[in-house]
């Protein structure tokens, strides 16, 4: 595989997410993809349970969950917190506890998750609209304190794919109808009439600067500077579509996941590392970046990881650490080292030399 560089004016950019490929696939014995409510209806219609919700038997269980897992995180405590088709589940390193139906919480496909500075936990999901968390409430009141927020609140769309904390501390959702700034008190909505891209939004990042980035499912990728958006364009001049990830590496470069492949960004050139659909993006401690990708046929993903040594060579070939048939979504590194990713049968982890299922 060969890698391409590009040099660009600043203000060309690149990139793009999907090849209709990064699908939300559904339980088994569903027989369509759930249909689309329309922003209009959503602000006036509050969620109610998605009948595609899987519901387990077990609030408590040793056991992980065993659907389709979107993302992950450690929070500062090292609880693991997945978000699933099955709901919010927490994993203490002994159990795992489904927190939508422990506490009762509206059912919904959890998509996204996030960690802010406070300690807050955010959870957004696919037409529920997102759910905040406070640990400290319990030590408080003896009780679990989830908030909802939704279109009612001010939220711009209740499907929330991604959630990002500026360096302000503002709170960022991209939703199917724009991204949504909230700053404690109130929700700030961006779309296509404030320069958004697209009001599509799967990924929101801040650079070095302190520019807002955003990949859309449509026209690609935007910066936002406080003031405008500005698109970004590849070296023929034309618009990118389908961004799935972006991330920024320990040395300010920013990386872009999506249909295209994957892509490095170091304020003046781009790098193209290989033209295959990616979906997410991961550096972990030592600066290698792993990336869940699409392999020789759309049911075929790779987990690679391309090693922080040799991302300057000419010549950059990953290593596959793992091929499995069906997609392998967000990516995650813990405090020991291991690498968990989430499936479409669950979450996995990865020590460096075995792999763990957590739902056997």
């Amino acid at each position: 595989m060969k890698k391409s560089i590009y040099s660009l004016p600043l203000l060309l950019f690149f990139f793009t997410f999907c090849k209709g490929q990064d699908k939300t696939y559904l339980p088994k014995g569903s027989s369509s993809e759930p249909k689309t409510i329309s922003p209009a209806l959503t602000k006036i219609i509050p969620p109610v349970n998605d009948p595609y919700f899987v519901k387990r038997q077990d609030t408590i269980s040793t056991h992980g969950p065993h659907s389709i897992t979107r993302n992950m995180l450690q929070d500062k405590k090292g609880n693991y917190w997945f978000a699933t088709w099955e709901g919010i589940i927490r994993y203490d390193g002994k159990v795992f506890t489904n927190f939508t139906l422990k506490e009762d919480l509206i059912k919904f496909h959890v998509f996204s998750v996030l960690e802010d500075k406070k300690g807050n936990l955010w959870f957004g999901t696919i037409r529920g609209g997102v759910y905040r968390y406070d640990p400290t409430a319990k030590l408080r009141t003896g009780s679990e304190s989830f908030t909802l927020f939704t279109t009612v609140e001010g939220l711009a769309h209740n499907i929330v794919g991604c959630i990002f904390e500026d360096k302000t501390g503002n709170i960022w959702f991209g939703t199917q109808d724009g991204a949504s700034c909230y700053d404690g008190n109130s929700f700030r909505n961006f779309t296509t009439k404030e320069g958004l891209s697209n009001n599509d939004v799967n990924a929101i990042i801040e650079d070095n600067t302190g520019k807002l980035w955003f990949g859309t499912r449509g026209d690609g990728v935007c910066f936002y500077d406080g003031n405008n958006f500005h698109n970004f364009k590849n070296k023929e001049g034309l618009p990118f579509n389908q961004v799935r990830s972006i991330i920024k590496d320990k040395n300010g470069n920013l990386w872009f996941g999506g249909n295209d492949g994957l892509w490095r960004y170091d304020g003046k050139l781009f790098t193209n590392f290989t033209t295959n659909f990616v979906g997410y993006i991961y550096e972990d401690k030592k600066g290698n970046i792993w990336t869940s990708s699409e392999g020789a046929t759309p049911r075929n993903w790779l987990l690679s990881r391309y090693n922080e040594n040799t991302l300057s060579n000419e010549q950059t070939e990953p290593d596959i650490i793992k091929k499995q048939d069906g997609q392998i979504f967000g990516i995650l590194e813990d405090t020991n080292g291991n690498i968990w990713f989430g499936g479409e049968n669950g979450v996995y982890r990865y020590d460096g030399k075995l792999f763990t299922n957590f739902a056997d």
